[in-house]
């Protein structure tokens, strides 16, 4: 990596002059005019003009070839951020009424936009006498401080009133339905070797990988039915790690902005996010923050930060699922929203467990979601009324022990692609998962108890399930403990323990 160091004349490698931090920080930052010269009014005495500066080796990003989709561009100047002029400005005015005062590079920090589209909106504010500079350094308008006058303490209280949104600026929504399309579940290259590492630790059926495989490589709806505590949460667990591991990482914005409201995405109870440590400098003031900023700046296309990597989101529902959820979560008081959880979903796997359980009736569920799953489209409704198309862009599962039959009809299931039994397991299967439950719990597989489990109850009034090892040898742990005994496994205990667990109600 090249080291983005300004010598100092005479001093080959040397520490840095003022005049030099003033000649990096103003082409870096793209001020080469607007910082050095003096705001009008001169509150503030302004840095000296700067000769044009010779060109500066930049050093091309690493290939993201095979680690996925390709980070969104930091923008060059205002026309490409996707907001306008008087949106900057309401976001900075918000900053500045919360702050107090604060230096243009942590609003350009707090924004997370590049400071020449901060410059240009601190600028117009300037000339409006919304603000005024307090004090100032000689590199220029980046490290001046700013703070409201009292015209600008007035439209910073309508911004609140209009919108009570501060943070990262928004992305339009055309830039987030192009990166969506950029890094879907489709794209991502699945083989077989893939599928049995990400499942190592499971114990299935042979044959299931081949019918997760092609269901992957679709990106379409799966549908995973069978009994009760056979695994069916787990496959959709392990389809998520799969994805983690091999679908490479994502990009989700903090914010959109579509027909003028802001909707946040990145939500941290959901997202994994990835670049902590590349936006640890970014938090930073002072010269920990500048340093950072220079060497981002330094790359010919710096990432745009408005946008978080993540890990391949994998979120749940279950029975507590209605179709409010399914909406836009509109909050009154801020007059923003927060995008539902399929949304925040994209790029990830949305599995709803439990289908059938939930509060809303299946028929209404799958009505919602019919042109959705057919187009991989969906469609959001504003408070205002107006609604607006948005990615429909995950592996949704639905996972049920319930019949199908009496769930959904044959429209519906005309859009899921792949149904999948996950059925109860066979005496040789069930040994496998006996044995592994045994070694992760450090006790010796004891064959004259699951001998005993299928003559006393497997071969006449139960069904096996996947589950029932775990489930028993817990109980068994619990009674060697209660008995200050090492745990073990044989005969009595698993009778003992299978007594209560089967127990008829």
């Amino acid at each position: 990596m090249v080291e983005s160091r300004v010598p100092e004349p005479g001093r080959p490698g040397g520490p840095r002059s003022t005049a030099s931090q003033a000649e990096l920080f103003a082409h870096l930052f793209g001020t080469t005019q607007a910082a050095a010269t003096p705001l009008k009014g001169g509150e503030t005495p302004g840095a000296p003009r700067l000769p044009p500066l010779p060109p500066v080796f930049k050093p091309r990003l690493p290939s993201s070839a095979g680690l996925g989709p390709v980070a969104p561009v930091a923008p060059s100047g205002l026309a490409d951020c996707g907001l306008s002029l008087l949106q900057v400005c309401d976001l900075l005015l918000k900053q500045l009424y919360l702050g107090g005062n604060l230096l243009g590079v942590d609003m350009s920090r707090q924004a997370r936009l590049p400071f020449n589209v901060v410059d240009e909106a601190l600028q117009f504010l300037k000339d409006e006498k919304c603000v005024e500079v307090t004090a100032g350094e000689i590199i220029g308008r980046i490290s001046y401080r700013f703070s409201l006058t009292d015209l600008g303490r007035i439209r910073a209280r309508e911004c609140f009133e209009q919108c009570r949104y501060v943070g990262p600026a928004p992305v339009p929504l055309e830039t987030y339905v192009q990166q969506c399309l950029k890094q879907t579940v489709t794209g991502t290259v699945c083989s077989m070797a893939a599928l049995q590492d990400a499942f190592s630790d499971l114990i299935m059926r042979p044959d299931l990988l081949e019918e997760l495989g092609p269901a992957v490589c679709s990106g379409r709806s799966i549908f995973i039915y069978g009994p009760p505590g056979n695994g069916k949460t787990m496959v959709a667990k392990g389809l998520g790690r799969f994805l983690n591991k091999y679908g490479g990482e994502i990009y989700v914005p903090y914010a959109i902005l579509a027909e003028n409201s802001i909707i946040t995405i990145f939500d941290p109870t959901v997202h994994v996010a990835t670049d902590n440590d590349d936006l640890h400098g970014t938090e930073m003031g002072g010269g920990e923050f500048a340093s950072n900023q220079v060497e981002r700046m330094m790359h010919a296309n710096p990432p745009d930060l408005r946008w978080r990597k993540i890990k391949r989101p994998v979120i749940i529902t279950g029975g507590e699922l209605t179709l409010d959820m399914l909406d836009l979560r509109y909050n009154a008081t801020s007059n923003f929203y927060q995008a539902p959880m399929h949304i925040k979903a994209n790029g990830g796997v949305f599995l709803i467990d439990d289908f059938g359980r939930q509060i809303v009736s299946p028929r209404d569920l799958l009505n919602r979601w019919i042109i959705p799953l057919e187009e991989r489209t969906d469609y959001l409704t504003l408070a205002t009324g107006r609604n607006f198309q948005v990615p429909f862009e995950q592996l949704i599962i639905f996972s049920t022990n319930l019949d199908p039959k009496q769930l959904v009809d044959e429209a519906f299931l005309r859009r899921i692609r792949h149904k999948i039994l996950i059925d109860s397991p066979s005496r040789e299967f069930f040994t496998e998962i006996f044995r592994l439950s045994c070694k992760m719990r450090r006790m010796e597989f004891c064959q004259e108890s699951l001998d005993y489990l299928y003559r006393a109850y497997y071969d006449t009034v139960r069904i096996p399930r996947s589950s029932d090892p775990r489930d028993l040898l817990e109980i068994v742990v619990s009674i060697c403990r209660f008995r200050g005994i090492e745990p073990q496994l044989n005969e009595a205990l698993i009778a003992e323990a299978a007594l209560r667990f089967f127990a008829t109600l």
